[in-house]
């Protein structure tokens, strides 16, 4: 009956993507369907076997290698926030931005990045059907963290459409950075925290087609290169200025690195403000809840609203309860906090069956929460126009929505194996 559920569940989760739909005309049904058969394979090889895991496991340590020679850099001129016990969350995910954001600028200038994007692009795009760019962005996503990924993608998230930005900063909210890939498996089981990684980024894409279809004809779905010019699959189309129809030149190299590292700093700086408020605002919400009624708090009242949800996962009516109240906990302050809490009994089975335990470490190994919509509507605000920004924060529900619903995907199919 559980497991009945739990695939209930799933079919819920999709319809309720549907339901909030911006455009129900053009959901791209072959997309979601293929992603969706992709999503199940993926999850019965990582549930099953370690070979995939492994995989998983290489890529991200690749990824915390960058990481960590930032650090280096860090440490030069910070060497008392770097050499603690515990970096704090400016110097461990942001500060790295002043060396990764410069990396792949230069990796974009001599066209190795937009290289990459268009054949990683078109191979996902051929197996997924969405866009080259988004295609690439959910690989990208997948190590790189939300502000890092759009970051370093910045050339591509100035050039394309408002719709195609939402989609992106949807998409930002169910990844994480391979710096916290080790974090994690200190304290939930590390094989559901890899599991947890492809599985978000297969969900995302089918939630955000869900939830914001958008038509990207032949001569949009292109990669932008530094110098005005875009590669599309059968030629090179050079944009040009009214004024000055040549092909526009290219910035000299270190002028343009000058220019990137600036950039890097001040878009740390515009997600700091952001991140602060956002988590302030939260607090003082709840604060002003507790003055109505000790108990009330915006985690409990998320915690009320995702009950049954979390009963939709196929567990009983306890464990759902505490369930909901730890999704409630997560939305609000982050997965660390509930991480920290669960993290003396996860593995005992006698207080998190393996179904219960798979589900729970797959749907906190996310950071959507309340702190990654001031992060990503902070980045933006950084990179692209006024009016592309305001259009993502007009929507930003649908952030929030988007980033629930691929945790719940993604734990709702990972409980389909674990029992």
């Amino acid at each position: 009956m559980y497991l009945l559920v739990n695939i209930i569940g799933v079919l819920v989760f999709l319809g309720i993507a549907f339901l909030f739909s911006k455009d129900h005309k053009h959901i791209n049904w072959r997309s979601i369907i293929v992603v969706l058969v992709l999503n199940l394979v993926v999850a019965y090889l990582l549930t099953n076997f370690s070979l995939g895991r492994d995989l998983v496991k290489a890529i991200a340590g690749g990824f915390q290698w960058l990481v960590n020679v930032s650090y280096t850099g860090i440490a030069f001129a910070f060497p008392d926030w770097v050499h603690v016990k515990q970096m704090n969350f400016f110097t461990s995910a942001l500060m790295p931005i002043l060396m990764i954001v410069p990396l792949f600028d230069i990796l974009t200038y001599f066209g190795i990045m937009p290289f990459c994007i268009k054949w990683i692009g078109r191979g996902m795009a051929y197996v997924t059907g969405q866009p080259k760019f988004e295609s690439f962005y959910a690989v990208e996503m997948m190590f790189l963290g939300n502000t890092e990924a759009m970051a370093v993608s910045s050339l591509q998230l100035k050039n394309i459409s408002a719709k195609r930005v939402l989609t992106i900063a949807m998409m930002s909210m169910s990844c994480i950075t391979a710096a916290m890939v080790g974090a994690y498996a200190q304290m939930v089981p590390g094989q559901y925290v890899l599991t947890a990684i492809p599985l978000n980024i297969l969900n995302a894409i089918i939630i955000t087609n869900l939830l914001n279809p958008v038509q990207v004809t032949p001569s949009e779905d292109v990669i932008y290169q530094i110098g005005g010019s875009s590669t599309a699959d059968e030629q090179v189309a050079e944009e040009t200025v009214a004024d000055r129809p040549e092909k526009p030149h290219k910035e000299p190299f270190f002028s343009f690195l000058g220019d990137s590292i600036l950039g890097a700093g001040k878009l740390i700086l515009i997600i700091v403000a952001n991140v602060i408020a956002f988590v302030a605002l939260a607090a003082l919400i709840s604060k002003l809840l507790g003055l109505i009624n000790p108990w009330l708090s915006l985690e409990h009242i998320l915690g009320v609203i995702m009950f049954p949800f979390a009963w939709l996962m196929g567990l009983d009516v306890n464990h759902a309860f505490q369930f909901a109240q730890f999704m409630g906990t997560k939305l609000v302050t982050n997965e660390f906090v509930v991480m920290g809490q669960i993290a003396p009994h996860i593995n005992n089975h006698h207080f998190f069956n393996p179904h219960y335990q798979a589900q729970l470490t797959v749907f906190l190994t996310s950071f959507a929460n309340f702190s990654t919509v001031g992060m990503i509507v902070g980045c933006l605000k950084g990179i692209v126009s006024r009016d592309k920004n305001d259009f993502v924060s007009k929507n930003i529900l649908y952030l929030f929505l988007s980033g629930i619903l691929v945790s719940l995907m993604s734990a709702g199919i990972v409980g389909l194996f674990v029992w």
